[in-house]
């Protein structure tokens, strides 16, 4: 169903024009006051300026609004620039009008306010660009038309349009530029550094002549007898396997990395954390595994594994609008609740940033989760902690700062060793690092059979 337009009209209000010509009226009555000019030129220019104000409000009055209609995508990506083209027909009267789009607030946006000539009976079409800066639902609330009169002496405020309603996804051009080639070669193409074994992995491929390279493991002898050749088994990486990405969508995800000064606004550290995941969840189901998504400590979402390409689509829809709020994670609470509700043995991806006064409730919280699975920590460093180190130290403030850095990451390095010595994988990441550390990480578990 199709939103109705949205008409408003304000009362008239004068135009610069007008107040100018009203000034000059007024010096002409000083001027006649003081015996410059004859009262009745005084009179009769009065006259005249009300005649055609009045005139031309008039015709102002009768002026319908355009009709006001928008062409904008329903779904947006997060950071790409996109056209929104707003088609303006006026009716029966040509009119001049200043057009404003009333577009979600604080997006980039270029190309308006925008100033149009309507002819009478033709639609004119007017575009600017704009630029979506968080992810979620929005609004755009009608568009505000100001009017003109003929003699410019007059304008008027108007809403036309319609609301319309658009979401705004995390940014899934990198998962289609993924899609023609292999898993294989969309890790390198992210950065991620996996050591190839041909053929070996848990599930069997098939039968064929041996190669040079391949281990005495794979030569099957019985085929061999029979062929009078050396045949090979070749092995595939097991499918259908479980992978759930928890997200943590606390306070620790506030943290936001500078942005370069080309770069606009710097995402949220949750921003790349979401993008990463939905990656790996990619990457996932090409390798046929089923994927799944737990969001959990400010915002909570469930999105039981599922195979199939398909997929990837409930997956954005379920988490283009969660947001990270200022609130601590009980990540006891959420291993608990995760227990419940994934039974079947998977590799569960947690991306955090860790602290070390969150180490107790982490520690609990992934012992209970490995009596079923396999648990991989992503924490997260925030990129202006290396770049303390990697200054030069020439007074006292400067070392004050690299020694405090050096003690934060040192207690930051404590905690994540205490994992470590639970047999938890911890991958210690820039947001940057962080897609490329994740496919690593899957890719090498799934060659290692460890699932």
């Amino acid at each position: 169903m199709s939103p109705t337009p949205v008409r408003r009209r304000f009362l008239p209000r004068p135009a610069p024009a007008l107040v100018a010509c009203a000034v000059v009226w007024g010096l002409l009555g000083a001027a006649t006051s003081i015996g410059w000019l004859p009262a009745w030129a005084w009179t009769i220019a009065g006259a005249a300026l009300a005649t055609l104000a009045l005139a031309d409000l008039v015709v102002l009055w009768r002026s319908g609004v355009p009709d006001v209609s928008r062409s904008v995508p329903e779904a947006l990506a997060l950071g790409i620039e996109r056209e929104v083209r707003l088609h303006l027909e006026p009716g029966a009267r040509g009119v001049r009008v200043d057009v404003h789009d009333l577009h979600p607030g604080g997006w980039d946006v270029s190309g308006l306010p925008r100033r149009l000539a309507l002819d009478p009976g033709l639609v004119s079409s007017v575009g600017y660009r704009l630029r979506p800066n968080a992810r979620g639902a929005f609004m755009f609330d009608g568009v505000h038309l100001v009017l003109h009169s003929p003699l410019r002496l007059w304008r008027r405020l108007c809403l036309a349009g319609a609301a319309q309603r658009v979401r705004v996804f995390p940014d899934f051009a990198p998962l289609a530029k993924f899609a023609l080639v292999s898993a294989e070669q969309a890790s390198r193409m992210m950065g991620a550094h996996v050591r190839r074994r041909r053929g070996e992995g848990t599930d069997f491929h098939q039968m064929r002549e041996y190669r040079v390279g391949d281990s005495l493991r794979q030569i099957d002898w019985k085929a061999t007898s029979r062929a009078r050749k050396l045949i090979s088994r070749e092995y595939q990486d097991e499918k259908n396997q479980q992978l759930v990405v928890v997200l943590d969508t606390g306070r620790r995800m506030l943290a936001r990395d500078p942005a370069p000064a080309k770069a606009g606004d710097a995402l949220a550290h949750f921003d790349h954390a979401l993008d990463a995941s939905l990656l790996v969840a990619y990457l996932a189901l090409r390798q046929g595994d089923a994927v799944g998504l737990f969001a959990t400590g400010g915002e909570r979402r469930w999105v039981p594994p599922r195979r199939g390409m398909a997929a990837i689509d409930t997956l954005l829809r379920a988490s283009y609008d969660l947001q990270p709020q200022p609130v601590a994670t009980d990540y006891l609470a959420a291993a608990t609740e995760l227990s419940l509700r994934q039974r079947r043995r998977g590799l569960l991806m947690l991306v955090t940033n860790l602290r070390d006064e969150d180490i107790e409730d982490v520690l609990a919280a992934v012992r209970m989760l490995q009596k079923r699975h396999l648990v991989v920590v992503a924490s997260l460093r925030e990129r202006a902690l290396d770049e303390v180190l990697e200054q030069e130290v020439h007074d006292i403030s400067a070392a004050v700062r690299a020694g405090a850095t050096a003690r934060y990451l040192a207690q930051r390095a404590a905690a994540h060793d205490a994992l470590r010595r639970h047999r938890v994988t911890v991958l210690d990441v820039t947001a940057a690092q962080l897609p490329a550390a994740l496919v690593e990480r899957y890719l090498a578990i799934k060659r290692e059979g460890l699932l």
